[in-house]
């Protein structure tokens, strides 16, 4: 059984992509070395992934709520909430580092071309919508509860009561 993504685990990846990035620039400032910067190939590929995620989810999500006949393979669910998991925490390791490169471009006195700032901003924006993407997918891949096992359930009390 796979639990819910926490937004906690969430707030905590994004802190740790943020700290990440930030720490990353200023070592590499500090040497000498040219900077990071997210390229928009990055930004498009996080997108893409955020369309296949949910694309991948909505045939279960029919599924399950009976609105498409055909059976879904539970090996084939249990994959897309894995991957629905993996993107939301993806997005947020990845949106934490882009917007903290953001930041430290903007933070610097000799400022740094509108592109790369507009880069960074854009692949924050992807990776903030594949988190959102994968909480969505995992939101689907849920089985509402059977009204049937609650009910067998109460039949089955001890002391009679039905």
């Amino acid at each position: 059984m796979v639990n819910r993504t926490s937004p906690l685990h969430l707030l905590a990846l994004a802190a740790v992509g943020g700290a990440a990035g930030w720490l990353l620039e200023v070592l590499l400032t500090a040497s000498g070395r040219p900077i990071v910067i997210p390229s928009l190939s990055l930004a498009v590929s996080l997108f893409l992934i955020a369309l296949v995620t949910l694309g991948l989810a909505v045939p279960i999500y029919r599924s399950s709520r009976g609105l498409r006949s055909a059976r879904v393979n539970p090996f084939f669910a249990l994959r897309v909430v894995v991957l629905a998991k993996a993107s939301s925490l993806a997005g947020a390791l990845l949106g934490g580092g882009a917007l903290a490169i953001a930041i430290y471009l903007l933070s610097r006195t000799v400022s740094p071309g509108a592109g790369s700032i507009t880069s960074s901003f854009v692949v924050a924006g992807a990776a903030i919508g594949l988190l959102v993407a994968g909480l969505v997918a995992e939101h689907l891949c849920t089985i509402p509860p059977d009204d049937e096992d609650s009910s067998s359930h109460n039949s089955m009390d001890p002391q009679g009561a039905a």
